[in-house]
């Protein structure tokens, strides 16, 4: 019988908050410092404008998001926690010096309609999101296959491939959900259909 196998597997990472008793409490408390955040950062709703990010992102703006608020202290432990156990199952060879790190934390509010294009995240290691507002029809996270570049002649794959074969997987998260993926892995934010802001907070890690 022929083996086939597959190999240079991309690994992504989804684990909820909304599992832990005080879900609820936290996710809201979490809601209410982000959009006084996006109220009260004149700064980074310029960077927003100027750079086309439809809503609000402290991305340009604060770098100091945990000393901002408990919540964010509090969510920056419990997303330590998760990025631990994806680099364990990575199986990285790092000098035990190094510890995963987590480097830059940012709010995002895409307003109804915006979308973000494909991007990735350089000079991190992991990169992710956690979700604290999606209302009915707000955007999935949408992956690229990594080899999109190489396939030259590749035919399109069918309409019910599995997420391994497909070009293009797409991720419906809820509120609570954490998503990580390696940072080189390219991504995108498609339109918000949903009638409110779609509210997430992303981040990167490296090693230090």
């Amino acid at each position: 019988m022929p083996l086939i196998a597959p190999v240079f597997v991309t690994q992504i990472y989804e684990a909820s908050l909304a599992d832990g008793p005080d879900f609820p409490a936290f996710n809201v408390e979490l809601a209410r410092a982000c959009r006084t955040l996006a109220a009260s950062d004149e700064a980074g709703r310029t960077w927003s404008r100027e750079h086309g990010y439809g809503g609000y992102t402290s991305y340009g703006s604060i770098h100091d998001l945990p000393s901002r608020a408990p919540v964010f202290e509090a969510l920056k432990g419990k997303l330590d926690r998760h990025a631990s156990a994806f680099e364990r199952t990575l199986e990285f060879d790092v000098p035990p010096q190094l510890q995963i790190t987590l480097d830059r934390i940012w709010v995002n509010l895409l307003r109804p309609g915006a979308a973000h294009s494909g991007h990735l995240h350089p000079n991190s290691v992991l990169s992710g999101t956690v979700y604290v507002a999606t209302p009915p029809g707000a955007s999935a996270l949408k992956l690229e296959d990594p080899r999109l570049p190489l396939m030259m002649a590749a035919p399109p794959r069918r309409a019910d491939a599995s997420d391994t074969a497909r070009t293009y997987v797409y991720l419906t998260p809820q509120e609570g959900t954490v998503f990580m993926w390696e940072s080189w892995l390219r991504h995108e934010v498609p339109a918000n259909r949903a009638k409110t802001a779609r509210v997430s907070i992303s981040f990167n890690y490296s090693y230090k």
